[in-house]
């Protein structure tokens, strides 16, 4: 025993011994390198310290930009994008903070947006580079399409197929409503071809996805087709998304005659909940068979309905509708607005997509007003051509000017749930034409 005593004290003293050693080799190797970092510092004045403090400001950044600053993309960036043009984007970001404050335009994805456009515009800081926080969430959600696709989950729960079950042949007038995103295409097509803009098909592709007025889907081309385009796309789908109670009544009003706003339409019949549990299924199970490039969108949209219309994840249903919808939201806002730094949108391009895009929801519009005109050339009960213009995807907005234009000359003609029948024929027909765009130019 006595032996074995002496042994454990021995081991423990030569543990001990070797412990101290290593740490003493540790400890000179720590202060020979602490030595080493105090001898690379050199020590400067007071007032040279304060002098290269006053250049690293902002100020400075903006009226003496430093000539070897690159974008968050890693390219050279001209002085008026480094001075000026920063100054020039920060004007718009308070412009698009009055518009979301002060009248309403879609603040919820409007304001995000802004406040990452005042951001990726700060000198020197590079917050929407790659390793900028600004830049992490543009990869993490936007360059991989993550985002988009989880609004359109949300933007399903939230959905009743009910009023286009219930009358299906309104579902003619989204159909109708995307022509403005072809037509729109070609005339891109015809502009570049006559040497007035310079954009490539893809760019083109990803312009004319805006007058779908669905800004999810505008983003989720873009970023597939013309990634160097997003903000300016972005921003212009939006933006007249949140204006469509300005652009579509004087273009709904001058298609129409005053008989026509009038009219009346049927009570909608009831719909079974077996048909709107079916009707998800199939419409994706058609997308897969006709059109696999539109599942993505067409498939969250419909997991996102079938959730809701089964009745037995109400957890699931409110995190999709609520949570999960507000989160992505705030992420893809401030994603979008990192695109748009001084170098990204004051191009000359940026007014070429703001003008296609404005023509582009206007033809939207018009087409969808006019197939209800067509339609009530032939038998049947008559649609109120007020309805048609519903057919883009700015969902439920559209639908409520349509019924707000028609109470203007019948207060006791309720057109909303009429209208949503085309409006949520339009998100499917805008996330379909993105489908076909990406599987003919990608």
């Amino acid at each position: 025993m006595k032996n074995i005593v002496l042994k454990l004290l021995a081991f423990t003293m030569l543990f001990a011994f070797s412990t101290t050693a290593i740490a003493s080799e540790h400890g000179a190797a720590a202060s020979n390198t602490s030595a080493h970092q105090e001898e690379t510092y050199e020590s400067k004045p007071f007032g040279e310290m304060v002098t290269g403090f006053l250049k690293s400001t902002g100020i400075v950044a903006l009226v003496n930009p430093n000539p070897d600053e690159l974008s968050a993309t890693g390219e050279k960036m001209s002085d008026f994008h480094k001075g000026l043009g920063r100054v020039i984007m920060i004007l718009v970001v308070f412009l698009l903070f009055w518009l979301a404050i002060a009248k309403g335009f879609e603040p919820l994805l409007l304001l995000p947006i802004a406040f990452g456009g005042l951001l990726a515009n700060i000198p020197v800081a590079g917050i929407a580079g790659e390793h900028g926080f600004l830049g992490v969430i543009y990869h993490m959600g936007l360059s991989n399409e993550m985002f988009p696709i989880i609004i359109f989950m949300g933007v399903g729960a939230m959905t009743d197929f009910g009023p286009l079950l219930s009358n299906p042949k309104t579902a003619l007038l989204g159909g109708a409503a995307q022509f403005g995103i072809f037509g729109t295409l070609v005339g891109a097509v015809v502009l570049a071809d006559m040497g007035l803009v310079d954009f490539t098909i893809k760019q083109a592709s990803a312009i004319s996805i805006i007058g779908g007025a669905d800004g999810p889907t505008s983003i989720f081309i873009a970023t597939k087709l013309s990634p160097e385009l997003l903000g300016a796309i972005a921003v212009a789908s939006y933006s007249y998304m949140a204006m469509v109670p300005i652009i579509q009544p004087p273009i709904m009003k001058a298609l129409t005659t005053e008989k026509e706003r009038k009219i009346k339409m049927t009570t909608l019949r009831h719909v079974s909940r077996l048909e709107k549990l079916v009707f998800p299924v199939l419409v994706l199970v058609l997308a897969i068979l006709v059109l696999p490039e539109s599942t993505p969108l067409i498939g969250a949209f419909m997991f996102g309905n079938f959730l809701k219309e089964s009745g037995v994840v109400e957890r699931l249903n409110d995190t999709l509708q609520n949570a999960l919808i507000n989160i992505t939201t705030i992420f893809l806002g401030l994603g979008v607005g990192s695109k748009l730094a001084a170098d990204q949108f004051l191009v000359p391009e940026t007014m070429f997509i703001m003008g296609l895009g404005i023509v582009a929801f206007s033809v939207g519009t018009a087409a969808g007003v006019i197939m209800a005109k067509i339609m009530n050339l032939f038998p049947g009960h008559k649609i109120n051509p007020l309805i048609g213009s519903a057919g883009v995807s700015a969902v439920p907005m559209a639908a409520r000017v349509s019924n707000k234009v028609g109470m203007e000359y019948d207060r006791t003609n309720m057109l909303l749930m009429h209208a949503m029948g085309p409006n949520v024929a339009g998100v499917i027909g805008s996330a379909v034409a993105a489908g076909v765009l990406i599987s003919l130019f990608q």
